[in-house]
């Protein structure tokens, strides 16, 4: 199914539905399908066609979506930019990528003109448009304002795409925290065959809005503004995420679906003036990106009575989603010993979705036995067509039809699949090999940690030592009844010196796993670097701790 289609069919079903709010900004379905209709046009006159590049470089904004939906009716290929992105990084996705036109926010523009000096050569001013900035005032170096290309072009549908399922229409760059980033192309099918097996299209009898935080340059962010477009579903969208403003949002628009990062909704529920906020709408929240700690989870069932919770673990190259933990493992009754089961489960990211493939597989590519690691490897009609013009990259993660995640994890008798952690993050000690999301999960339970990653140093006896680097808790531990007690010095609360807690961290974790794999070290950091999707980069934490 070709993805222009999610539009028109919700244009069809529902057109007077409000299709997004945007900072005071409201368009129905037949509005959306509009200004996608004369931006197409407006893009067609500039001489953009099928196989160019139409790159963007900005926040969520409601912009974004019709850029892909014009991008889509033309053939072209959508690219969104990471606007996080450093100069030597946007330099390697613009010398890739070689695109055709560029939409930016005005921010941004001096980071891309330098990119473009060092990446691809310069694009003519007339294939730059200006995102924002004053509508009626002038354009800065000749380049053309966004809203000048909205006013004109046919607001009837003149431009019908003739791409096939299998033809690409969005290259996304993975995050790039280590080596070049890689362009992964997606499908029409890699989003199609996703949302015709979850989402439930337009009904004019079911009225739902989904508040939409993660950025749209990554898989998750354009993955669901995709799905509200073919489910019917109200868009509220955030610039970037920020506490008190999504609070306010959720509330206003009496929100029923959101998708939260664990950095995300931990950063809610923290937050001093949550329970200030009527968030009694919210019937589902998708939560994944990055590793969801016990405490966070457990907390946000309490916090959140009336939602669902699923756990979505997917990445770029599957196209979003491969494996579930649906919401009724999120309902922690029953006996002691089922309650128990699914506290252990929530630890899982759940099992395989039906239309995909999963299997782990051994570094021969052979399956492993149940509750042995290895990595996980996938396949099925939404996985990636491959790395944009980089083969050999290509042939490491697509071999034989399945995508290898480089994600290492086991899984249960039940079905279960639990992480491991990256292949190239493991540890090896003395000839074991050591999984940080294990080490870093048993350090997050201890009541004066707020967080916690683990890397291997050097050590000339064992090879790697296992290194935690630790963000220490600034409330008292006895505020925080749903730890579990731990040893005496933990009552201590703040006062505990940063030597006696080193010591107290590696006994807490001797004691509750086997003994190779406690941290030798404890550093203590006023917090870890993350990125926008609250995964942390263990390369920035390995280049200033990880000398011996």
């Amino acid at each position: 199914m070709n993805t222009t289609e999610f539009l028109s069919i919700a244009c069809a079903i529902v057109p007077d539905r409000r299709a997004l709010i945007f900072e005071g900004l409201e368009l129905t379905f037949e509005e959306l399908q509009q200004r996608v209709n004369r931006l197409a046009g407006s893009m067609s006159a500039l001489g953009v066609g099928a196989g160019d590049r139409v790159t963007t470089m900005q926040v969520n904004c409601n912009q974004s979506i019709e850029i892909y939906f014009a991008a889509a009716q033309l053939d072209a290929i959508y690219v969104p930019l990471n606007f996080r992105a450093r100069a030597e990084e946007l330099a390697q996705m613009l010398a890739i990528a070689q695109p055709s036109i560029l939409f930016i926010g005005e921010r941004y523009l001096p980071l891309m003109q330098t990119g473009m000096n060092t990446g691809s050569g310069e694009l003519p001013a007339n294939r730059i448009v200006l995102l924002d900035g004053d509508p009626d005032g002038p354009v800065s170096e000749g380049h053309i304002a966004y809203h000048q290309l909205q006013s004109q072009g046919n607001p009837e549908q003149v431009h019908f795409s003739e791409a096939g399922d299998h033809d690409t229409t969005v290259i996304m760059f993975t995050a790039g925290t280590t080596g070049v980033p890689k362009g992964v192309m997606l499908t029409h099918d890699s989003f199609s065959s996703y949302l015709l097996s979850t989402v439930t299209p337009a009904d004019p009898d079911v009225e739902e809005t989904n508040l939409l935080t993660v950025p749209f340059y990554h898989i998750a962010g354009l993955q669901a503004a995709l799905a509200a477009v073919y489910g019917g579903r109200t868009m509220a969208i955030m610039r970037q995420f920020e506490a008190v403003e999504w609070l306010e949002l959720a509330q206003e628009q009496r929100v029923n679906r959101a998708m939260l990062v664990p950095t995300m909704l931990k950063q809610l529920m923290d937050h001093p003036r949550f329970r200030e906020y009527d968030l009694s709408s919210l019937s589902v929240i998708t939560y994944g990106a990055a590793p969801m700690p016990l405490p966070v989870i457990r907390q946000a069932i309490e916090e959140f009575p009336g939602a669902r919770f699923i756990n979505a673990f997917g990445q770029t190259e599957t196209a979003s989603t491969i494996t579930m933990l649906p919401p009724e493992d999120h309902v922690l009754e029953g006996t002691e010993q089922e309650v128990e089961k699914k506290l252990r489960r929530l630890t899982s990211i759940g099992k395989p979705l039906e239309d995909v493939e999963v299997m782990i597989v051994s570094e021969e590519g052979t399956p492993v036995a149940n509750g042995e690691v290895g990595e996980i490897v996938a396949r099925g009609e939404r996985m990636m067509k491959g790395y944009w013009r980089q083969e050999a990259a290509t042939g490491e993660t697509l071999r034989s039809g399945w995508v290898y995640t480089g994600d290492l994890a086991y899984q249960d008798e039940d079905g279960y699949i639990y992480l491991e952690g990256r292949a190239k993050d493991f540890i090896k000690r003395g000839g074991e090999m050591i999984a940080p999301d294990e080490v870093e999960q048993t350090l997050m339970s201890h009541p004066l940690v707020e967080d916690a990653a683990v890397i291997g140093v050097p050590d000339l006896e064992w090879g790697e030592e296992v290194r935690a680097l630790v963000v220490r808790k600034t409330s008292r531990a006895d505020d925080h009844p749903s730890y579990p007690a731990v040893a005496p010095g933990a009552a201590a609360g703040r006062d505990i010196s940063e030597a006696d807690l080193e010591a107290e961290l590696i006994e807490y974790c001797r004691q509750k796993l086997a003994g190779y794999k406690r941290p030798r070290s404890v550093v203590f950091i006023n917090s870890l670097p993350r990125n926008v999707m609250g995964k942390v980069l263990k390369r920035e934490l390995r280049e200033l701790h990880g000398a011996p």
